[in-house]
């Protein structure tokens, strides 16, 4: 049994340019500022919308690509989890801040002449738990992947 899930899934546009920096080992860690927007309708029927902002990182080889490929106002797909960090400021208070640390990264729409949906990376994270299981990627097409060892007779109903 599972001991808990923290999976996180957005789909937004960068607010700035990515920043790379590079561990002392030589790992990439770069990190961007993610804005989603929902829209609700009030009371009065009148469209309200709400924008948030996420800090994300990515490590490794997908902090390389992330860095190279991504740029202010690209429309972006991201897993990951959410990492809540505590610590003390400069004036002694207690500060905290809520990360993203991004698993799989896709580029969505068409940015500086690369056609729709750009490279699509997962990441080789440096956290001790395994990777995520490998799942289908969201695609644009509905019709679903052929199965060449399928009989009718196989149909339950």
């Amino acid at each position: 049994m599972a001991r808990g899930i923290n999976k996180v899934i957005l789909v937004g546009n960068l607010g700035n340019d990515p920043e790379t920096k590079y561990t002392q080992g030589g790992m990439a860690v770069t990190t961007v500022s993610l804005a989603t927007t929902s829209v609700r309708k009030d009371r009065d029927g009148n469209n309200q919308e709400r924008t948030e902002w996420h800090r994300v990182k990515f490590f490794g080889k997908l902090g390389e690509i992330a860095g190279e490929y991504l740029r202010k106002g690209r429309q972006v797909y991201v897993e990951g989890s959410i990492r809540y960090d505590k610590f003390t400021g400069q004036d002694g208070q207690e500060r905290y801040m809520t990360e993203i640390i991004a698993d799989e990264m896709q580029m969505l729409g068409s940015g500086e002449g690369r056609p729709a949906g750009g490279p699509s990376e997962r990441s080789e994270r440096p956290a001790s738990r395994p990777a995520p299981a490998q799942r289908r990627e969201p695609t644009s097409s509905s019709a679903p992947p052929p199965m060449d060892d399928f009989a009718d007779d196989d149909i339950p109903f």
